[in-house]
């Protein structure tokens, strides 16, 4: 009888843990995990509290703000002059008659388009001193009798790459405007001459990354020829890398080349590969830790979670009132120690460690997601409180998150890539467009210039 209730036991507590793990898998959504926003369905059901503190201002335009509107031009590209031919009142005629005022009106439009030819000519001679007959070369960019020129082929990368269109909606457009429809090799071709053009901007873009003071990191599934792969960026403010590999962790990351020589501070979101290199400083994203411990104070009930997440959003506002020093002073920072120590203890006191597991099983005990998120936060103290010692470094790694999202949105119009190379050529043409757009540059025009061979090179 002892042997039955003892093994009940055993399979009640078992059947418990079982119990709580599903029951927090159905409790996760994208405000209190890492889960995206697309993973929370369109079920009739409140929508997750987003972690932004509700603002004090008004919606719209603040005081001050400069608006952008539409406003006349002095000199209009064409006029259309509209007089009254007779008196609707009287029917005179009105065609002699001076004009008192005139009154304006501008329509901004985009003139008709279509594709338009240049035919270059070479004429062939006979020198009449060696009666060898000659002729000028053809510029260097005119290499083929019939081709498509430079600022169309920029117009498909565009299209592609950054608005990421499917390759037969892009012929559909140029149809639809140009009332011409190239090829779908021809886009295929137009982003392979591109990528050519991009190894100089790459080395750089690369090298300045490896010196920044900091820099973002994060991974993200991608799937290659139909399976799982891992899209890897790094970036800065004005910096963006993108590679892919099949593996997610260290193996990764060292052949990518980028994480292993870093001088700065990496902002990252814990995951044990990332602290393989200590050849650079870490910080992690609290953004995760505070869906974290939202998660553990509407599932679990734990009240050290939600004033944990408060003090860090305590600590961040005084960060932005603090405009004098790069750090908090001595006392300020003594005493949110002690806070977070406090609070680690509390929480510790209500996670005790799990009771050993039976000689039957082996490995580590399973602990509940409270316990694991609060041996974190111990063994990470430094590296959670990175941005309150040193204000170049940021609350949260939302940079590399928000580098990451266009890339997915491509997965989600495309579902895979049917090559390998066609997934590193992508990775390495968005690493070109995104670094553009961070030096708040154009990107059809730095897509044109690179196809001249002279891409823009990040100073």
């Amino acid at each position: 009888m002892w042997a039955i209730i003892l093994e009940q036991r055993e399979m009640i507590a078992g059947l418990t843990a079982r119990i709580q793990e599903l029951e927090d898998q159905l409790a996760k959504n994208s405000g209190n995990s890492g889960k995206p926003p697309s993973s929370d369905g369109l079920k009739k059901k409140p929508a997750p509290k987003s972690l932004r503190a509700k603002g004090k201002r008004k919606t719209g335009g603040q005081p001050g703000h400069k608006g952008h509107t539409l406003e006349m031009v002095h000199e209009p590209d064409h006029i259309e002059i509209h007089r009254l031919a007779n008196c609707p009142h009287c029917d005179h005629n009105l065609d002699e008659v001076r004009a008192l005022a005139i009154d304006r009106r501008q329509v901004f439009d985009v003139p008709p388009v279509h594709m338009a030819v240049t035919e270059h000519q070479a004429p062939v001679v006979c020198c009449p001193n060696c009666q060898q007959h000659v002729q000028a070369p053809f510029p260097a960019t005119v290499k083929h009798p019939v081709q498509y020129g430079g600022r169309i082929k920029a117009q498909a990368v565009y299209l592609n790459s950054y608005q990421l269109l499917p390759i037969a909606r892009i012929c559909d457009l140029f149809e639809d405007v140009y009332r011409h429809r190239p090829s779908d090799a021809f886009v295929v071709s137009a982003t392979q001459a591109l990528h050519n053009q991009l190894t100089p901007a790459l080395t750089a873009i690369r090298e300045q990354i490896i010196q920044a003071d900091v820099v973002h990191a994060d991974e993200s599934g991608l799937r290659v020829e139909g399976k799982l792969n891992w899209l890897h960026v790094l970036s800065t403010e004005h910096l963006t890398h993108y590679a892919v590999h099949p593996k997610r962790g260290q193996i990764a990351m060292r052949d990518i080349g980028l994480l292993a020589n870093c001088q700065g501070r990496a902002i990252h979101d814990a995951l044990a590969s990332y602290f393989q290199f200590d050849n650079c400083p870490h910080a992690l994203c609290n953004a995760h830790h505070l869906r974290e411990l939202r998660f553990v104070t509407e599932q679990y009930h734990q009240p050290w979670a939600s004033d944990m997440a408060q003090l860090l959003l305590d600590i961040k506002t005084e960060i932005a009132q603090t405009t004098e020093t790069m750090t908090l002073l001595p006392d300020r920072l003594a005493d949110y120690e002690a806070r977070f120590d406090t609070l680690l203890q509390v929480g510790f006191d209500a996670n005790p460690p799990p009771t050993a597991p039976s000689p039957r099983k082996r490995g580590r005990k399973k602990q509940s997601p409270p316990k694991n998120l609060l041996d974190r936060l111990h063994k990470y103290k430094a590296e959670t409180l990175a941005f309150m010692y040193d204000f170049r470094v940021p609350f949260d790694n939302n940079l590399a998150e928000r580098d990451l999202r266009m890339i997915k949105v491509k997965q989600k119009v495309s579902g895979t890539f049917r090559t390998r190379l066609g997934a590193e050529m992508f990775c390495d043409i968005r690493s070109y467009i995104s670094t553009v757009r961070k030096q708040s540059l154009n990107v059809l025009q730095a897509l044109s210039d690179a196809l001249l061979a002279q891409p823009f090179i990040p100073a």
